[in-house]
């Protein structure tokens, strides 16, 4: 599967679960069915006709009847099923609260991106996401660790995202002589106390990273002066970490901030990992909008579109925080549309003839940039929200920008840059 179809599919499977964790029921009648690649259809209808038995006890009438009618509606969608797909089959099914005491039946059907493992059947007032919201955690981590003798931080990048396990400070007191104490007794006392913040900081990172240790890609070690390899050499580390340990960098900082400068400097070195990939795009995009023509960077919808429709864009950059529709209305007698960016308050009107307009489509506007860049032959590349450089495209940029193969003749396009 191509690099750009795994994105997008990521995409619309991101979407779809935040659309069904704001969806409730009025009772417990949204039914949600996980079903393993293993699992035999007729295994599934039986179980569900016995839950129609069940459910048909249930005292409440329009609970009963919001219930079987809900499972009714899955028993005849299996019908179209030999076997489940190679990942499995969810169906999110049931009445849920639209305006004031009314319902409307919904359903949902996903083919998940990794395999489904247990047969689950739940039905309650809102529908059961967690085994598929565990998917969209980023599969790519590294184990981090900042540490010198004052302060140290344990933490994960997960795919761009850096996550803080723990901060510690240290009791290690300064090298210089103080109290009367014989320098050799001090020294040992620096060195006691030393020794047991790092067994401390090797024991928070130990059973920070071994429950995960086959999902970690590498583990990266900072901090200012020889500490760090001082600590990495020693026993603190179990074997299995430091077999993973990918580099050790010269960094200025312990703390959260020694976390970000520990995974800018390795990414700097590690080409592959996501953090790298989205960090080089961006900053390649920044290059040419710095340039005094504005290169060959565009961004903002209209300009990105223009581009697309004139096949001149290389790669989009699509922001994973990019939340926005199109609404399209027509008119009935004209067959004129009005382009909407957000739903209106009143129905609009057409301009020549007066006529009400009706709702003609509703459309997701990555899913729109998607299709023009299939067209066209231009790459996509969806920006993680999580990392500096994706807030920067997000806040700066609208979420949305290009790079362009070539500048356009104005026929072709009319002033793509900074629009």
């Amino acid at each position: 599967m191509a690099s750009d179809d795994v994105q997008l599919r990521r995409y619309e499977f991101k979407k779809a679960l935040q659309e069904l964790s704001e969806l409730r029921g009025r009772g417990t009648e949204l039914i949600s069915l996980y079903i393993p690649p293993d699992k035999q259809i007729s295994d599934v209808v039986q179980y569900l006709r016995e839950e129609y038995s069940t459910s048909s006890n249930i005292k409440s009438k329009s609970t009963r009847k919001n219930v079987l009618s809900a499972i009714e509606s899955i028993m005849s969608r299996l019908k179209y099923f030999k076997q489940p797909p190679e990942t499995g089959l969810v169906f999110f099914v049931g009445h849920v609260a639209t305006r004031g005491d009314q319902t409307e039946m919904y359903t949902k059907i996903i083919e998940p991106p990794e395999p489904i493992q247990t047969f689950i059947y739940k039905c309650d007032s809102q529908f059961h996401l967690e085994p598929l919201m565990s998917q969209l955690e980023a599969k790519e981590m590294y184990g981090l660790i900042v540490i010198d003798r004052k302060e140290a931080t344990v933490g994960f990048l997960k795919g761009t995202n850096i996550v803080v396990v723990s901060n510690e400070q240290s009791l290690v007191p300064s090298k210089h002589h103080q109290g009367g104490q014989s320098s050799r007794r001090y020294e040992r006392l620096i060195e006691i106390a030393a020794h047991e913040f790092f067994k401390k900081v090797g024991d928070i990172a130990n059973n920070a990273f071994m429950p995960v240790i086959k999902d970690l890609k590498a583990v990266f070690i900072g901090g200012p002066g020889a500490t760090k390899e001082y600590f990495f050499e020693r026993d603190y580390l179990r074997n299995e970490i430091k077999q993973k340990v990918k580099d050790l960098f010269d960094i200025g900082y312990t703390d959260e901030t020694g976390l970000r400068e520990l995974v800018a400097k390795a990414s700097e070195s590690i080409k592959d990992m996501q953090i790298s990939r989205e960090r080089d795009l961006v900053n390649r995009f920044l290059q040419e909008i710095k340039k005094p023509d504005g290169g060959l960077a565009v961004y903002g919808e209209a300009a990105v579109r223009q581009a697309l429709e004139a096949k001149a864009l290389d790669t989009v950059l699509l922001s994973e925080g990019l939340n926005k529709r199109k609404y399209v209305y027509k008119c009935p007698a004209c067959g004129s549309e009005k382009e909407f960016v957000k739903r209106p308050d009143e129905v609009p009107t057409c301009a020549a003839d007066g006529s009400v307009m009706s709702l003609e489509r509703e459309d997701d506007l990555v899913e729109i940039i998607y299709n023009l860049a299939d067209a066209s032959g231009a790459r996509v590349e969806m920006i993680s929200a999580d990392s500096e450089e994706g807030t920067l495209l997000l806040r700066a940029f609208g979420g949305i920008a290009g790079i362009l193969r070539y500048i356009p003749k104005e026929s072709q396009m009319q002033s793509v840059q900074g629009q």
